[in-house]
């Protein structure tokens, strides 16, 4: 007897469908959908009867025009990493009305959180007071303080304010900071609703005492935060790097915490994982994550939820609206590499 489910391609290294899906939820899954679990090497290989009836992706494998054209029943691509990537014809995809859809917000609220806590590290020394501690050099009271800064009160930067940048917006919310924001791909009325000033990136350089980088790594942006960025700074503000190390020249930001005119923390790096000989993993004034910031059990599940509510819709021949759609005037510049590790 035929399987007339609807059918799914899974891959979506390096995740797995039993990390993103509850057990009940994936069982859900496994009755309600015929699912092929292949590699993004191996999907353009499966044959043409199984591609030609593969109505859904979970993951973002790169497809050719070739492999494409096989894809003749597919309707949406669930990107369950994070980052869209640049790997498949897009102008295609939307010609044929194939939705591109990413889970990514699950992060956004993790990520903010960690965010935070660096921010309090690095303004308050909790890092380096307590590595002072275990070493029998600490400082007691008033003496241990004479660097230290509160968040409340402060000027505070982001750059970039999609979901990251916002869920940031609104954990700082209660710091009662003046918020400074950099987005040139945004509206600026969307930037105050956020509660935030739309701004330069010089305005936000010069003014703010801690500065979050959220942005997305695209065509335009690679890099662009140098060595003349981090002297714009003001002497002894921290910087924190989120999203992707490409953003910013990593050698220059060492530069300027090495000289000290900054202090700076990062969950992500060039190369990850990063060697053991790397410099920064000794520079005095940067503090590091190993990119877990938004690497929490729970945020894997919610992408499980995201996909199957919208999966539910698409079967109703409705349009997906819990995850994020990519946008046909964004999406190729986006320049993310592929996640190697949860």
């Amino acid at each position: 007897m035929p399987d007339d489910r609807p059918l799914i391609l899974s891959c979506p290294l390096p995740r797995t469908l039993d990390l993103i899906f509850a057990p009940d939820r994936l069982a859900d899954l496994r009755s309600r959908y015929q699912i092929i679990e292949t590699t993004d090497e191996d999907l353009p290989a499966l044959p043409d009867d199984i591609l030609g009836r593969a109505r859904y992706i979970i993951g973002q494998p790169p497809l050719d025009p070739a492999t494409l054209v096989r894809l003749s029943s597919l309707r949406c691509v669930f990107n369950v990493e994070s980052n869209l990537l640049d790997n498949m014809p897009y102008n295609e995809v939307f010609r044929r009305g194939i939705h591109v859809v990413t889970t990514g917000a699950v992060f956004a609220l993790p990520v903010a959180e960690m965010g935070l806590g660096m921010a309090l590290s690095l303004l308050r020394g909790i890092h380096t007071a307590d590595a002072d501690f275990r070493a029998g050099a600490e400082k007691w009271g008033g003496e241990g303080n004479t660097k230290a800064r509160q968040l409340s009160g402060a000027t505070v930067g982001i750059i970039g304010f999609g979901d990251l940048g916002r869920a940031l917006g609104r954990v700082l919310s209660g710091f009662q900071t003046r918020l400074m924001v950099h987005d040139p791909w945004q509206a600026p009325s969307i930037t105050r609703a956020g509660g935030a000033e739309p701004s330069t990136l010089q305005q936000v350089l010069g003014a703010c005492d801690v500065v979050f980088v959220t942005a997305a790594v695209t065509s335009e942006n690679q890099g662009f935060l140098g060595a003349e960025a981090f002297a714009a700074m003001k002497p002894g503000a921290a910087f924190i790097l989120l999203s992707r190390a490409n953003v910013v020249d990593f050698d220059a930001l060492m530069d300027a915490v090495r000289s000290g005119h900054i202090v700076a923390a990062s969950d992500v790096y060039p190369q990850e994982p990063l060697p053991l000989d790397h410099p920064v993993r000794n520079l005095p004034g940067f503090l590091h994550s190993a990119h877990r910031a938004g690497a929490l059990d729970t945020a894997f599940r919610q992408m499980g939820e995201m996909v199957l509510e919208d999966l539910a819709l698409l079967d109703q021949n409705l349009p997906p609206q819990v995850c994020k759609r990519a946008e046909r005037e964004t999406v190729s510049r986006m320049r993310s590499r592929p996640v190697s590790m949860n």
